[in-house]
């Protein structure tokens, strides 16, 4: 009784201020909710898209002849305008020996014509020759020197001919393909080594139903060896083939060690309705995924068959297929 009468009367008067204490509501206001409601989300899709070069260049013989060297194979990196092959026809060099031996021909005309108009000069002054003959001797003079300045243009047009047989790089890069081998016979403009360089991309071939979804600038998902990167895509060309839009997606650090190589992009092909609650909504009791939902006589739990994670707004969501309907008040954690 006396320990009543000293802590009764500051019990019951801490029990009847104990609703006006702050924490008292603490645990009610701590328990947010969330209504449910349709929400429109992206649908992916998984396709292949290629590694191709930016620029790819052929290195083209520029006369016909037989392929005496052979200086690079797949794989290597070449520098613009570096030597890669060498294409030798021996036309080329038959028809300038031909030309030296006119050139020696007409070297031995033109000095037996400009002795005679000396002569001629001579015998003028004398009164022994008419004018006319030495007009005759001086164009003689004349043609002999234009044919040897002509066939001297000849020869340089041989000898550039000749020095075309060396094949450049066009660009600097790597070289991609080799279709020719040592000492086989190459035509003018034949392909002697495919070249790329200029950085790499990604090329895609998506079916044009789903052409409505890409968006110039848009981020999409790629899975590589080293993990997902994330790509821009680039441009996509307003000409349809074979069905399939072609589009370009840049991205950075992609490896160029193989061309042509495929990798799997996620891209837009569409929206639809779903539910979704937050992720932190959900918990796992003994492998069943439960929610807590408002009802008139409080928080109750439901069992709920989910589907696929998603981000909008800046939240995680994951889509419930089964166990809740639109209207349905959630209890957040």
């Amino acid at each position: 009784m006396n320990v009543w009468r000293l802590f009764g009367p500051a019990v019951a008067v801490a029990v009847l201020l104990a609703p006006f204490v702050p924490g008292s509501v603490a645990g009610a206001q701590a328990a947010g909710t969330y209504v449910l409601e349709p929400m429109t989300t992206t649908e992916w899709k998984a396709v292949y898209g290629r590694i191709e070069a930016r620029d790819t260049v052929p290195a083209r013989a520029r006369i016909g002849g037989t392929l005496l060297s052979l200086e690079v194979t797949e794989g290597d990196t070449v520098a613009v305008g570096q030597k890669i092959a060498s294409v030798h026809d021996d036309k080329i060099a038959f028809q300038i020996d031909a030309l030296d031996a006119q050139l020696r021909a007409l070297g031995s005309q033109l000095d037996n014509a400009r002795t005679e108009l000396e002569r001629g000069q001579s015998l003028l002054a004398r009164g022994v020759v008419s004018t006319q003959r030495l007009d005759q001797l001086r164009t003689e003079v004349d043609v002999f020197t234009n044919q040897v300045a002509s066939t001297e243009a000849q020869r340089q047009v041989l000898k550039q001919q000749l020095a075309e047989g060396d094949v450049l790089a066009p660009t600097n890069g790597r070289v991609l393909a080799v279709p020719v081998t040592r000492g086989g016979f190459v035509q003018a403009g034949e392909t002697v080594a495919t070249v790329g360089g200029g950085g790499v991309f990604l090329r895609l071939a998506i079916p044009e139903r789903h052409a409505v979804m890409l968006k110039t600038g848009a981020d999409l998902e790629i899975e590589t060896a080293n993990g997902t990167k994330t790509g821009r895509l680039a441009k996509i060309y307003p000409l349809i083939e074979n069905g399939r839009v072609i589009a370009d997606v840049e991205v950075q650090g992609l490896d160029t060690a193989f061309i042509d190589a495929r990798l799997l992009v996620r891209v837009p092909v569409g929206e639809r309705h779903v539910l979704a609650v937050p992720t932190d909504a959900i918990r796992t009791v003994r492998g069943i995924d439960m929610v807590d939902v408002n009802s008139a006589e409080g928080p109750i739990e439901r069992a709920v068959v989910t589907g696929g994670h998603f981000d909008a707004d800046g939240k995680s969501y994951v889509e419930v297929l089964s166990g809740l309907e639109a209207g349905s008040e959630i209890v957040l954690p």
